[in-house]
């Protein structure tokens, strides 16, 4: 009972693990390059829903300076850096979306096994 408690209490931590392993295997087990960007982009949502879990603090208040009281507050750092994050993804993924575009265009495939036989071909002419 203990565990599943545990599980419960860290549910984001465990969503954050199984989201990685999902983003991992697509990456790992498909040639599409289509679908290895998607992957990539499921294992950054991973790290950044982790990093804001870490952040995250019970019963934290904003960290807005207040003359009276001792109270607990939620670190902004975390959240600073998954913004900072969240736009340096949106850039790669941009960019990787266009080379693929690129790559499309000239070798009329997206399968990266079709692609590196296609190039061995060229060179060896």
């Amino acid at each position: 009972m203990s565990i599943l408690k545990s599980i419960i209490e860290h549910i984001n931590y465990v969503a954050s693990a199984i989201l990685f392993v999902i983003g991992l295997y697509t990456v790992l087990t498909h040639s599409n390059l289509l679908k290895k960007v998607i992957g990539i982009n499921i294992i950054e949502t991973s790290i950044f829903l982790f990093f804001v879990s870490v952040g995250y603090v019970t019963g934290g208040r904003a960290p807005i300076v207040e003359a009276s009281g001792n109270h607990v507050y939620v670190n902004p750092l975390p959240s600073a850096l998954i913004l900072t994050g969240i736009v340096v993804a949106v850039s790669i993924t941009a960019y990787a979306l266009s080379l693929i575009i690129k790559l499309y265009e000239a070798y009329g495939t997206l399968d990266m096994d079709e692609i590196m036989e296609a190039r061995s071909g060229q060179t060896n002419e």
